[in-house]
């Protein structure tokens, strides 16, 4: 995401899997989608996003049914903004429309939000994306799943604030031919990929760049991502511009050795030393908190919460 710039429970919960439609456009009613890990009605500005349908379902179960004791959610701790957010009023809203989006009404279940980062935000709009975890009880069975929502607010000219639009992630199917890369981040133990990213690299649309990249970065740093390519905007927030993730060309951080970019108490030399160990791999646009020399670097309010790389090629 250059500057600016959910799948959902029905009978199950979701992350992952698209087989028609394209990412970030308006549905008309909740569904799931989800490869073996990791929308109500909406409106979005034409500039940035398509018509489109919501994925078809699909869930992993990860425990068996059995005569044995009842199976139990697992806790999750509620998602509140820390200190150091820009105007965190809009991400409270977007991470409780999330919520209620994507808790079924006829199972248990229990939506674990991984982080809650901007797409971008502006004076009067502003995107939220919010991956998530997804549990459920299906026949005394533990159901996981998940997705990645990119959320739309506007501010009105009384300064109020309010949810216009629902995005969840459109990953595409699995594809059975991996990159060797592709395979390698799937299962380090230092990258941390919420359910849509991970169907993503499972769709094989995400260039070997980003991947190999990531591995690269994984030997030094424990890497959190929060997005790669599905359920960001699709243009640069406030721009017709198009943005890298929707290629497969970028990926978000959002933290790092386990502490959150955004948080006031992450050491700033962590941060920038992860921004140009990125751009020294090959990013030539890496965006974060900080602005450092050179052309590959930028920083703004929509990268205060997370460090973006780009790839040209």
């Amino acid at each position: 995401m250059r500057r600016r710039v959910f799948l959902i429970a029905g009978a199950g919960l979701l992350a992952g899997c698209s087989a028609s439609s394209t990412q970030n456009q308006p549905s008309p009613s909740p569904s799931s989608s989800a490869p073996p890990s990791t929308t109500p009605p909406s409106t979005t500005p034409p500039s940035t996003t398509p018509p489109s349908t919501t994925p078809p379902a699909a869930t992993t179960p990860t425990a068996s049914a059995s005569a044995s004791p009842t199976v139990a959610l697992p806790a999750v701790r509620s998602w509140v903004p820390g200190p150091g957010e820009i105007d965190p009023e809009v991400k409270r809203l977007a991470v409780a429309a999330v919520v209620k989006l994507l808790q079924p009404t006829e199972t248990q279940a229990v939506v674990d939000v991984i982080d809650a980062q901007y797409g971008g935000i502006l004076s009067d709009s502003a995107s939220v994306l919010v991956p998530c975890r997804v549990y459920s009880i299906r026949a005394n069975r533990l159901i996981t799943g998940g997705t990645t929502v990119d959320v739309r607010l506007t501010k009105s000219s009384q300064g109020t604030w309010r949810v216009t639009a629902t995005h969840p992630a459109q990953p595409g199917a699995p594809v059975s031919n991996l990159s060797a890369a592709a395979r390698k981040v799937l299962t380090s133990g230092q990258i941390t990929l919420p359910p849509a990213s991970a169907a993503d690299i499972r769709s094989g649309q995400v260039h070997d760049s980003v991947l190999t990249t990531m591995l690269e970065l994984a030997t030094t740093y424990r890497i959190g991502i929060s997005v790669i390519r599905s359920g960001h905007p699709i243009d640069v927030f406030g721009t017709t511009r198009p943005s890298d993730h929707p290629k497969g060309r970028a990926f978000d951080t959002w933290q790092i050795d386990g502490r959150a970019v955004v948080s006031p108490s992450t050491p700033r030399a962590l941060v920038t030393s992860y921004m140009r160990a990125a751009e020294s791999l090959g990013s030539y646009n890496v965006g974060g908190p900080y602005q450092l020399s050179g052309a590959a670097f930028f920083s703004d309010n929509t990268h205060h919460d997370h460090v973006h790389a780009g790839f040209s090629s």
